[in-house]
C-alpha cells in the first residue's frame, strides 16, 4: 500500500529474491511521513513459489502485522504520541508490481537476474480488501466504529492464540 505524497507512506511485503538452496526471504517496509528506515527481513519457513500462500497486513490506528497463512511475523505498534512515525494521515492505495531490485535485494546485490528466465510472473488469487474509503479527512478513517472494524480495541494487540504464534515464529525463523 503506498500513498502518492512525496512524504509518502507506505506498508508493503518484497520477496527479494532467492540464490538455490536458500530460504526465501520477505522483506516488510514501513514508510512513515516519507522515512523507510524501517525495514525487516524475514526468513519464510516454506518455498512461496509451490503454492498459494496468504500474506496479510492488518493495519489500523494501533498497530500493523503483517502476516503469513493467518501468522504474524511482525508487528509495528503506534507510538505517535511518543513521536514516533506511524502512517495514519494520508490516503492508501494497493500497488502490485514486479521490479528489478537486483543492485541491493539478493545477497546484497551480489546476486544478478538470471534475464533468460523472464517473463516473471506473479499471481494473485481469492483476494479480500477491507479499507475505509478516503473522504478527506484521517479522523474518519481512524475511529472506531462497525464500519471500520479493524479500529475496535480487541483489534488494538495479538490475539492470545496470535501471541504464541508470533513467538514460535520469532524462535525458529528470526
Amino acid at each position: 500500500m503506498s500513498s502518492d505524497q512525496t512524504n509518502r507512506d507506505e506498508i508493503d511485503f518484497e520477496f527479494l529474491g532467492n540464490v538455490n538452496g536458500q530460504p526465501y526471504i520477505l522483506q516488510t517496509n514501513i514508510y512513515a511521513d516519507g522515512v523507510d528506515n524501517r525495514e525487516e527481513r524475514i526468513h519464510l519457513w516454506f518455498d512461496p513459489t509451490k503454492d498459494f500462500h496468504t500474506y496479510s497486513i492488518l493495519w489500523n490506528a494501533h498497530q500493523i502485522v503483517f502476516m503469513v497463512d493467518q501468522i504474524p511475523i511482525r508487528l509495528y505498534r503506534n507510538h505517535s504520541e511518543k513521536g514516533v512515525a506511524y502512517p495514519r494521515l494520508q490516503p492508501m492505495s494497493i500497488k502490485v508490481s514486479l521490479w528489478n531490485g537486483e543492485s541491493w535485494a539478493t545477497s546484497g546485490g551480489h546476486e544478478k537476474v538470471d534475464w533468460s528466465k523472464a517473463p516473471f510472473v506473479a499471481s494473485f488469487g481469492d483476494y479480500k480488501i477491507d479499507a475505509c474509503i478516503w473522504k478527506g479527512n484521517p479522523t474518519l478513517c481512524n475511529e472506531e466504529s462497525n464500519k471500520n472494524w479493524w479500529n475496535k480495541n480487541e483489534f488494538s494487540s495479538l490475539t492470545r492464540v496470535q501471541k504464541r504464534w508470533f513467538k514460535w515464529y520469532k524462535y525458529w525463523f528470526s
